[in-house]
């Protein structure tokens, strides 16, 4: 069994930047993908960026690309989520993800097998 664990979150002002960290240990062979997702109160968990962890291609939602940027260190199997210029609409609960899929539908929940705790970013304005 693999755990995700994230941290890095807390409250920002809009335009200041904050950087996630998601740590896996444990089974963690055979993940393909690592992803982030976010959820505000009262509306459905989305996708926010994604990296395929052997080749470093990555995918964004438009509302953060430009701004948010998606790495990973495969020595330490730790995903990061930096973000920049952020806005109250980037407040939610961060969540990062994994699968062992294919890079096909990266932005779908569905294709993760685990899933990190959250951690809680506030953007004030």
């Amino acid at each position: 069994q693999a755990q995700l664990v994230e941290s890095g979150g807390g409250l920002v002002q809009a335009g200041d930047s904050l950087r996630l960290s998601c740590a896996s240990s444990g089974r963690t062979f055979g993940f393909n993908i690592m992803g982030w997702f976010r959820q505000a109160p009262g509306k459905e968990r989305e996708f926010v960026a994604a990296i395929s962890w052997s080749t470093g291609i990555t995918e964004y939602a438009g509302s953060v690309k430009d701004r948010f940027t998606i790495s990973k260190d495969n020595t330490n199997n730790t995903g990061y989520l930096q973000m920049n210029n952020m806005k109250p609409e980037d407040t939610a609960a961060y969540y990062c993800a994994a699968s062992t899929a294919g890079w096909n539908m990266v932005s779908s929940k569905t294709i993760y097998d685990y899933w990190g705790q959250g951690t809680q970013v506030s953007v004030s304005s």
